[in-house]
């Protein structure tokens, strides 16, 4: 296992995307974004050739360029996609490389007045923008989702949103059953909250004020301002808390619109736009710190009871926490492809 860039068989374009769904966003991030093409080996040959599209989105704090990050004895994501069409054995396709960073750290592939319009930047501007400029098949039936954590919770919901988009999803330990994944770390969050005086927004204010994660509590409120800012946030951008900072009481009408965006609930609404999916892929961790594996089984059943064929979901459970999952995702995206690609 060589610990420095291998070649590829194909090849990996980047690309810089204006965006004006994203132009003037509340945190005030970048509206051009990077974006990753990767084409498949004999792209140039045939130019009258068209390929499905699998879109790849990244979990929370993720960016684009952090796919050239590189561990020991391990490949980063753009070997492994580009290993699984090499040999010639897996449909080729075009990969996507979605950049949907936030200052937060991410932006759940929501519409909020909290970050900004990430949804409709993925798929009216980022998909069009693919199509116009490489040679896909520019149907649903021939388009793919897929992503990790955060990446994952995108991964269900935006084919919900949009099955006029994509037709297909990979969601590897996706956020799942908010009551499991997020809930639990409410009363730790109000204790963290305690030295802000009750205030994230005074903890936000001091962690940008310095060098990020050189204090214990770090991780676990950014999250809880990332989520919020996604899920509840008022009207004029401001994170608005699904529980009292002071006491931990749940707020129920702030809860509720969190509860409204879980992927489980979100089933029953999007049944049909469910039915109309091509291949799911469903996989989680039996150590996964956050439980998404009991998510995973429950998103799973909700699509089983509300019509969704068995013979489209594969479901998985691994022996495996949260992190150092990336072995999963060549094997979700070589499923994927068998399903979305062309009839021959």
């Amino acid at each position: 296992m060589l610990p420095w860039s291998a070649e590829l068989a194909g090849r990996v374009e980047e690309h810089t995307v204006t965006s004006e769904a994203l132009r003037g966003n509340p945190l005030k991030d970048p509206h051009e974004r990077p974006l990753w093409v990767y084409v498949p080996p004999g792209y140039d040959d045939d130019p009258a050739r068209r390929y499905p599209a699998v879109y790849v989105i990244q979990g929370f704090t993720g960016h684009v360029t952090m796919w050239r990050n590189r561990t020991a004895f391990r490949r980063p994501y753009p070997e492994l996609a580009d290993e699984v069409f090499a040999g010639g054995g897996t449909p080729p396709a075009i990969v996507v490389y979605v950049d949907a960073w936030t200052s937060y750290g991410g932006s759940q592939y929501l519409d909020s007045p909290g970050t900004g319009r990430y949804h409709t930047y993925l798929c009216d501007e980022v998909v069009a923008w693919v199509d116009a400029h490489y040679r896909t098949l520019p149907e649903p039936a021939h388009r793919a989702i897929t992503g990790k954590s955060s990446g994952g919770y995108g991964a269900m919901i935006t084919p919900m949103l949009r099955p006029d988009v994509f037709g297909a999803l990979a969601t590897h330990a996706g956020d799942a059953l908010f009551e499991y994944c997020y809930q639990v770390d409410f009363p730790d969050v109000v204790r963290h909250l305690r030295a802000y005086d009750h205030d994230l927004t005074r903890w936000w204010d001091d962690f940008t004020s310095r060098v990020a994660f050189t204090r214990p509590e770090d991780a676990k409120l950014l999250e809880i301002i990332g989520y919020t800012a996604a899920y509840s946030a008022r009207d004029d951008g401001t994170p608005e808390l699904p529980f009292d900072p002071v006491t931990g009481v749940l707020r129920p009408e702030v809860w509720q619109r969190w509860l409204d965006l879980d992927p489980v609930r979100m089933v029953p609404r999007y049944a049909e736009a469910m039915r109309s999916q091509r291949a799911i892929w469903i996989d989680g961790g039996t150590r996964d710190e956050w439980h998404l594996d009991v998510g995973a089984q429950a998103f799973r059943q909700a699509l089983l009871d509300n019509g969704v064929d068995e013979d489209v979901v594969y479901f998985e459970l691994f022996d495996a926490a949260h992190g150092g999952i990336e072995y999963r995702y060549p094997l979700a995206l070589a499923w994927l492809c068998e399903r979305i690609a062309p009839a021959s």
